[in-house]
């Protein structure tokens, strides 16, 4: 089932960035940044949980498969972490990175709460939802610290 496959791409997913959110918030610069890090990362592990309650109401035991295009995502986070270290770049960079994981996510969640309500599934749709919401209010205050703060030492410095 469709469905439960890309469900297990997304328990991947999450699981990536619940060990990757911790270098990110070491690599930053910005108060700012480090806060949303800190602050995705306990969200993120709630998603875990709710991902597990959505295989629970299919009635399957929690299962990863591995997401090629989260694991895009993170090694070019980690690339810019490399490249840009030390530099005032690297927060707009890291936000960067942090903001392709939350459209990535986005669309997922969207897809998935969107079959379960064709499915029937309304337990698990609300699971879902919940979760888009959280991924869109990461990105709303993401850009908010973009546009606001480490954009703008990025450029003072460039």
């Amino acid at each position: 089932m469709l469905f439960h496959e890309t469900l297990k791409d997304v328990y991947f997913a999450e699981h990536k960035i619940v060990a990757t959110l911790p270098k990110m918030n070491e690599a930053a610069t910005s108060k700012q940044l480090k806060n949303a890090f800190t602050k995705h990362l306990a969200e993120t592990k709630v998603h875990v949980q709710r991902l597990e309650e959505v295989f629970k109401l299919l009635g399957k035991k929690p299962e990863q498969k591995t997401c090629d295009a989260m694991m895009g995502i993170v090694k070019e986070g980690a690339e810019i972490m490399d490249e840009y270290q030390g530099m005032p770049a690297l927060d707009a960079g890291l936000l960067a990175a942090a903001q392709a994981v939350e459209h990535y996510e986005m669309s997922r969640y969207g897809t998935l709460r969107t079959w379960a309500l064709e499915l029937g599934m309304k337990d698990a749709a609300r699971l879902l939802q919940t979760t888009l919401d959280e991924e869109q209010a990461a990105d709303i205050a993401l850009t908010s610290i973009a546009t606001k703060v480490v954009n703008q030492n990025a450029e003072k410095a460039a």
